[in-house]
């Protein structure tokens, strides 16, 4: 004999040489040639035998919840209104009891998660291996292919799927303006003249279905198409026409790459030359020329000068030749500044010195 005792929130399963007999709730019992295995109801019941064959005594049925979860499924299981964990494929049963149980199931063989799971769940560390997250930025184009169809566009935010076998390939665009460096572009004038020019372009994607289903590597192919416009608008050109010309450049080669940037998605918002540099022998010749025309401006302007200086003498000496005055005060202007010069003057002579001195400071009367 036996003897088993079962408190509150408690139950036994009667066993006799492994063959399950009947359930026993609170209370004590005497078993005779039986063994019995006590369960706590606040835990989760794991069976001793295959639980269909305890599920055939109707009064242990009723007092489980039984949850069956499929090889494509997973359930989430919640304890009183709280998660707890995920169940993946099998059979799961729970004693009946104080405790309230709640789950939900997922099928995992689609993407989509219809089920209704907060966002915060599905970034909980137990659900996130079994969730595939992509974040779309506000100023991004994103469209969604599963299994290399294309899905349509996604809105900006967080989207959620579901992870299985199904492929899932999320393409993104910028749609922020952007800069293109198109640097050391070595070209060909028409007369052979060899330049190496530096510029850069400024563009933005227009149409994000267009740059990603129908173009690979939208931004390489805008390099090239500016690349092939400026190489165009440079060779088609003398050296000296170019350097006259090089302020349109920039709009023309715009304009030229206009056509060609709507096709791949982008509209070009900018385009400016940084530098033209030229070879090593050209720079010489051209340093020569510019000091040639400073040298020719610098002849030019000093000849200007001494023609007007002349032209102002020879009208000053005709203004002279024609008054008696101003001949006199001419004099005394050239005194004073001969005066101005010296501090003391001394005089050794007879008075016709003086008198001379005194017609040339004292006017006649």
């Amino acid at each position: 004999m036996k003897k088993v005792t079962v408190n509150a929130h408690q139950v036994a399963l009667v066993f006799k040489r492994g063959a399950y007999q009947k359930i026993l709730r609170e209370g004590s019992y005497w078993l005779w040639q039986k063994n019995a295995i006590v369960y706590d109801c606040t835990q989760p019941f794991l069976p001793p035998v295959e639980l269909n064959l305890l599920l055939q005594d109707t009064e242990l049925a009723t007092a489980l919840e039984v949850i069956e979860v499929a090889d494509h499924e997973i359930a989430l299981q919640f304890q009183n209104g709280l998660f707890q964990k995920v169940l993946t494929a099998g059979r799961y049963a729970f004693w009946k009891s104080a405790i309230r149980y709640d789950f939900i199931k997922a099928d995992l063989g689609k993407i989509g998660i219809t089920e209704h799971i907060d966002r915060a769940l599905l970034e909980h560390k137990l659900v996130t291996p079994y969730v595939r997250t992509y974040k779309v930025e506000s100023y991004e184009k994103a469209l969604l292919f599963v299994d290399g169809k294309p899905q349509g566009e996604l809105v900006p935010g967080t989207h959620y799927w579901w992870k299985n076998a199904i492929t899932i390939h999320v393409a993104k665009a910028d749609t922020r303006q952007q800069q293109l460096e198109i640097n050391g572009q070595e070209i060909l004038t028409k007369d052979k003249a060899n330049l190496r020019i530096n510029a850069w372009a400024q563009y933005r994607v227009s149409n994000a279905e267009t740059a990603l289903l129908e173009n690979a590597a939208y931004d390489r192919q805008l390099y090239v198409a500016i690349q092939q416009a400026l190489r165009e608008y440079v060779a088609g050109f003398a050296f000296d026409e170019l350097l006259e010309k090089k302020e349109s450049m920039a709009p023309v080669v715009l304009q030229q790459v206009a056509a060609a940037a709507t096709a791949l998605g982008v509209q070009v918002t900018g385009f400016g030359i940084r530098d033209i540099i030229l070879p090593g022998d050209i720079r010489e010749i051209m340093n020569q020329v510019l000091v040639a025309e400073k040298k020719a401006q610098a002849n030019t302007i000093m000849r200007r000068e001494e023609t007007a200086s002349t032209r102002s003498l020879l009208n000053t000496a005709r203004l002279m030749e024609e008054n008696a005055m101003l001949w006199k005060l001419k004099e005394m202007e050239y005194v004073e500044k001969i005066a101005d010069k010296i501090s003391n003057i001394s005089i050794n002579g007879n008075g016709v010195l003086i008198d001379q001195l005194k017609q040339i400071f004292i006017p006649n009367k």
